[in-house]
């Protein structure tokens, strides 16, 4: 089972703008292999640290409302939500350690 719930256009104010905490949206596609190959590393996040971020993803093919909103051009790109807003966006793959580098000041 996955640590990772997924968003949509229709839950994600809720869900994402809306949250108490931190959020990390993971914006990915299925055809996408460096999406792929950073999905087990944000489940690995998303267990050591889901009670200080909260962990989502949004597909960007079937969520086009949301990713065209917030400017999303490529993927994956992880945008952090902090009090409704886009505090961090990270674009393209990241190792473990660079995901842990780049939201520090959030764990």
């Amino acid at each position: 089972m996955s640590n990772v719930p997924a968003v949509t256009d229709a839950t994600f104010d809720a869900e994402v703008l809306q949250s108490g905490t931190p959020v990390l949206v993971d914006i990915w596609a299925t055809w996408c292999a460096p999406c792929r190959r950073t999905e087990p590393i944000i489940e690995e996040l998303a267990a050591e640290h889901g009670d200080r971020i909260k962990f989502v993803k949004l597909d960007a093919d079937a969520n086009v409302e949301t990713v065209t909103r917030y400017g999303v051009v490529s993927i994956p790109t992880f945008n952090l939500y902090s009090g409704g807003e886009v505090v961090k966006s990270l674009v393209g793959a990241r190792t473990k350690k660079q995901f842990l580098d780049e939201l520090a000041e959030y764990l």
